[in-house]
């Protein structure tokens, strides 16, 4: 393990990494007892390809990324779970030349030894991350359906037909979160159908079927999941909302619970807030560079509102947190009004709206501005109410954030007209819409290439967008996952942002006080240099990060 002395030499002085940043790494290192690499990765200040590289390359090891390595289980097993998390190595290929292996300490000659004596192998060492060898070590376990599925079986068949209440329930919900969380769902469905329950996972946008279990045990896992959410269990025709902290060995993991009664029973919907998934990081967030460089120019200003617009799972929220982390310092005061609040975040001052209360958007609002804050967040503008108190508050010296569900980001405009604000209000306080859609990303692991022609290519796509964007090409090239043991035969593993930014210069105000259309103020946009959605989608397809089939799927109106 480096020092943090030599650490700081290899990212401060070359300007990888600021003092300050580095800093904040060293005490949530401390407080959460893990490796100062391993915060300096989860704190999203470098990612951790680059940090592992980063490293390997000051020490002269070779630099091994295990994330993109398919392992097989024969060669993986050669050395044992308990002593690969204990030891941070990992078995990832053998071949002519010897044993290749990940290390956290390359040169730990007494475990290379005992590695190459117990197998028999000679021993070539490269550098990994602790969070990359810690993630590859989840693949010690089965494939998720078969390893779930015979939990569930297993705990199924010790009950006796007379007696259901021996059905370990608790082993079972358990387990249904933990797998969860281990293959990066956002959301577990538990749907009650004719003759079974069904369970399904959300993986990267994605719903897929997992494990269907008899429907006579539903109601006893609903019951479960009502007692860990501290909802009544005697409540059977209302929908009902809770919350969930679930403690993992990586995390205390959130989970936003809603029990909706339908016609077969009561369906169950847990949405995992894990901090694995969240990336508050605007420069990581899939913004190209030049719109990066607009918002931190936007954010800059003391007063104004700055949206963020998509439909329900965008990312909208993410997006402004991670404004709200370039925004958050000792010497001003951040506050925040959500339903529900998502991220917990050290020096901001968050609130959660509560119907039982009464405490809402246009409420909490009002409270937050007599709390003389500098930067508030709406979690969503709902309502007329809602909207002309945040636009005043953007009036009088408040920088205001928020979220709108519009297609694009010329639509928000109008859209405030609707909830009845003045033009010249929308004209003097908006600064910026940011529009938004989630994409898969291509599993790095089984990348490939195809070629297509521009004439095929132009059919696909909106009169015109092809010829800007090929520039006289024959062919195109694109890139799709072929599906492999990593990806679960998806051809995707996680997902990323695409984006326009539209800047609210003085001819779209101009515009917005004539009560101009959405296509008039999106058309001005594009004649000042605006990106749109499409064609920032179009331009990840070409550097191979997405395929153009999630593009179409994602902008599609």
């Amino acid at each position: 393990m480096l020092s943090s002395k030599k650490l700081k030499e290899i990212l401060i002085k070359p300007g990888y990494v600021n003092e300050a940043d580095f800093a904040l790494a060293e005490r949530d290192a401390k407080a959460k007892k893990i490796s100062l690499e391993q915060a300096l990765a989860d704190n999203n200040l470098l990612k951790d390809e680059n940090l592992g590289q980063l490293i390997a390359d000051s020490q002269k090891f070779r630099f091994v990324n295990l994330s993109k390595k398919d392992i097989s289980p024969e060669i993986l097993k050669l050395i044992p779970e308990v002593v690969a998390k204990k030891q941070l190595i990992i078995a990832f290929n053998k071949d002519k030349d010897g044993l290749h292996l990940a290390m956290n300490e390359p040169d730990n000659l007494p475990l290379q030894h005992f590695v190459s004596k117990n197998t028999g192998e000679k021993i070539i060492t490269y550098y990994a991350t602790p969070k990359d060898i810690l993630k590859t070590v989840k693949q010690y376990h089965k494939e998720l359906r078969q390893e779930f599925s015979e939990i569930v079986l297993k705990n199924l068949s010790e009950i006796k037909s007379d007696n259901k209440e021996q059905l370990p329930i608790i082993k079972i919900v358990e387990s249904l979160i933990q797998y969860a969380y281990e293959n990066r769902a956002s959301d577990i469905h538990i749907e009650p159908h004719d003759e079974d329950t069904l369970i399904r996972f959300r993986i990267d946008g994605v719903l897929h079927d997992v494990l269907a279990i008899p429907k006579n045990y539903h109601d006893m896992i609903v019951s479960r999941v009502k007692i860990m959410s501290n909802l009544r269990t005697d409540e059977h025709k209302s929908s009902q909302d809770g919350k969930i902290r679930f403690n993992l060995a990586e995390e205390k993991l959130d989970i936003r619970v809603s029990i909706l009664p339908i016609v077969e029973g009561e369906k169950i919907v847990m949405r995992l807030l894990a901090k694995k998934l969240r990336q508050l990081n605007l420069d990581n967030s899939g913004l190209n560079p030049k719109d990066v460089k607009k918002v931190k120019q936007a954010i800059k200003s003391p007063w104004g509102m700055i949206l963020a617009t998509g439909p329900t799972g965008s990312g909208k929220t993410t997006t402004l947190y991670s404004i709200l982390k370039l925004l958050n310092s000792r010497d001003i005061n951040i506050s925040t009004i959500e339903d529900p609040v998502e991220y917990d975040v050290d020096g901001i001052n968050q609130i959660q709206v509560d119907a039982e209360t009464n405490l809402t958007f246009a409420k909490g609002l009002r409270a937050i501005l007599r709390q003389d804050p500098d930067v508030i967040m709406v979690g969503e503008i709902r309502d007329e109410e809602t909207a002309k108190i945040a636009i005043n508050s953007a009036m009088t010296g408040h920088l205001v954030l928020s979220t709108l569900h519009t297609n694009d980001a010329a639509t928000a405009l109008p859209r405030l007209l609707d909830m009845k604000v003045k033009p010249y209000l929308i004209a003097s306080t908006v600064l910026m819409v940011i529009a938004q859609r989630l994409v898969r990303k291509i599993c790095p692991n089984c990348i490939e290439s195809y070629t297509i022609s521009t004439e095929n290519f132009g059919k696909l796509l909106p009169k015109g967008v092809a010829e800007k964007m090929i520039d006289g090409k024959k062919n195109v090239t694109l890139y799709k996952g072929e599906g492999c043991k990593l990806c679960h035969k998806t051809g995707y593993t996680d997902r990323l942002g695409i984006f326009e930014v539209l800047e609210v210069s003085q001819p779209i105000r101009d515009l917005i006080v004539q009560k101009a259309t959405s296509q008039d103020i999106k058309k001005q946009a594009i004649s000042e240099g605006m990106t749109t959605m499409l064609e920032d989608g179009l331009e990840k397809v070409f550097l191979g990060q997405t395929t153009l089939e999630e593009i179409l799927r994602a902008t599609k109106e």
